[in-house]
């Protein structure tokens, strides 16, 4: 694989400027490759025989940042590093690329560097980088350039650092976590030079932000091995600096009849084997790792006998954690709801009509619900579905299965009708209501509940599609009921 090559022509295809960006910079006299990403993922693809869609293009250039928005007068540049020299070209067709002019760093703190100078060339700014996979680069045609031996860890699916890993993570030390979500993203395993540094340096963490670590966490979450991902973090004595809560989860037994897969820590790491499965997005996941945290707490409190409550305790160490990774406010309600109501799901198919309406409607309202008239589930009933998401890995996870999941989704998929009517009744009551029938001249009494009917009834069959119809005919049917002229046509405040 020495004379590897990526394709290129698919690059181009997706990302029509690409090829612009190599010939502006190439005709002034500039080095420029691509690096990153998209060179890493365009190798395993092809090692895996499987089609390559890049999502972002990043790349390294000699050019400086005033060079380069020099070359592209016609297209947007925004600094997104300007101390580190990284501008985020827009071409005029919206697509963005990301340009960064070779670099080399120094000083670290073990956050970030103190000094960034230009380098002189790729290979210098290739060796800054953190992991042998992520330091291989591409040109034009597609070749592949690899000075770091990243080529040989793709196909080994090893993650090494680029140098001595000691001193990779001393000027980071959230490269620690990033190696281990790279191992995660490819399937690959630590060598044991990596394995070694990290246990040595795990305690570092805390010096970095607790923002910083939630992101590269949720990146670990985002893959399709995040249960793999926190069983590596526990192993080198990681989770219990980022979530002790989870942690205290082992060797709280449960009763085998429903969990004879062992105790909470194991099942909670078996749901989120689900979720990974099935691709559940990151916050999801992230309420399956904290959805049985209240369990070790409860049992206590209950004598050891049972872990009765522990959803409402659950729900409060839960914001607690929400609130130490610097999670937004809607995202907190968010866990809190899915930790507070994983058990109460369950029981749908067993409440009467008017609370299985009034659950699912609480679940339409929650944060990042949409108002469209829309039948999807994930865009209707976002909570809801966040929730039944939550409700299937906990039962995979467990003897129930099937069982204890299949019976909501029917509940609720039975159910969608009632709720379409009360959607639609609710956007007529927008239009007309008892306050507009009053304005009308229209005593109190049972006649004001006779008319919205009726009114409501021809908006819900389409005849009526505006405020202005709706006031319209209700002022016929006042004025019937009063016996006066219903004149139409008059304005109405």
């Amino acid at each position: 694989m020495a004379e590897a090559k990526i394709d290129v022509e698919r690059l181009f295809r997706a990302w029509p400027s690409l090829r612009e960006i190599f010939d502006r910079l190439g005709r002034a006299g500039h080095d420029v490759a691509l690096v990153g990403g998209v060179v890493r993922d365009a190798i395993l693809a092809e090692l895996a025989g499987e089609e390559f869609e890049p999502k972002e293009i990043d790349l390294a250039t000699s050019a400086s940042p005033s060079e380069i928005k020099r070359l592209f007068p016609g297209w947007r540049a925004i600094e997104v590093g300007e101390a580190f020299g990284v501008l985020r070209l827009v071409a005029p067709d919206g697509h963005e690329y990301e340009v960064a002019t070779y670099r080399r760093e120094a000083d670290y703190d073990g956050r970030r560097p103190g000094e960034v100078e230009p380098a002189a060339s790729l290979e210098e700014d290739l060796k800054r980088r953190d992991l042998t996979i992520n330091g291989l680069a591409a040109r034009a045609d597609g070749r592949v350039i690899d000075l770091v031996g990243g080529l040989g860890d793709l196909r080994e699916r090893l993650i090494r650092t680029i140098g001595d890993p000691e001193e990779r993570f001393s000027e980071d030390y959230l490269r620690i976590i990033r190696a281990i979500r790279f191992a995660c993203l490819i399937d690959g395993r630590l060598t044991p030079e990596v394995s070694a540094a990290i246990r040595r340096n795990g305690a570092k963490l805390l010096l970095i932000s607790w923002e910083r670590l939630r992101d590269e966490l949720f990146k670990v979450l985002e893959t399709p091995r995040a249960a793999r991902g926190i069983r590596l973090l526990d192993e080198h004595g990681l989770l219990e600096l980022l979530l002790p809560e989870v942690v205290a989860t082992k060797g709280v037994r449960q009763p085998e009849k429903y969990h004879p897969e062992g105790d909470v820590y194991t099942h909670t790491l078996l749901a989120l084997e689900v979720a990974d499965r099935l691709g559940f997005e990151p916050l999801v996941k992230f309420a399956i790792l904290l959805h049985d945290i209240g369990k070790p707490v409860a049992f206590e409190r209950n004598g050891g006998q049972h872990m009765g409550g522990h959803e409402l305790i659950g729900e409060k160490q839960a914001e607690e954690v929400c609130r130490r990774f610097r999670l937004s406010n809607d995202q907190i309600k968010v866990i809190k709801y899915l930790v507070r109501e994983h058990l109460r799901v369950a029981k749908l198919p067993e409440m009467t009509r008017p609370r299985q309406i009034r659950f699912i409607q609480e679940a339409a309202a929650g944060p990042g619900a949409s108002s469209a008239h829309l039948p999807a589930l994930a865009r209707k009933f976002p909570l809801f579905f966040k929730l039944l998401q939550l409700l299937i890995a906990d039962c995979e996870a467990s003897i129930h299965r099937a069982s204890g999941w299949l019976p909501v989704l029917q509940t609720f998929v039975g159910l969608l009708p009632e709720l379409k009517r009360l959607e639609e009744l609710e956007a007529a009551h927008k239009l007309l209501d008892g306050h507009d029938l009053l304005a009308l001249g229209l005593a109190e009494g049972p006649e004001v509940g006779r008319i919205l009917e009726a009114v409501y009834d021809q908006i819900l069959s389409g005849k009526v599609q505006s405020r202005e119809e709706a006031l319209e005919l209700a002022r016929e049917m006042v004025a019937k009921v009063k016996n006066l002229p219903s004149e139409p046509g008059k304005a109405y405040p």
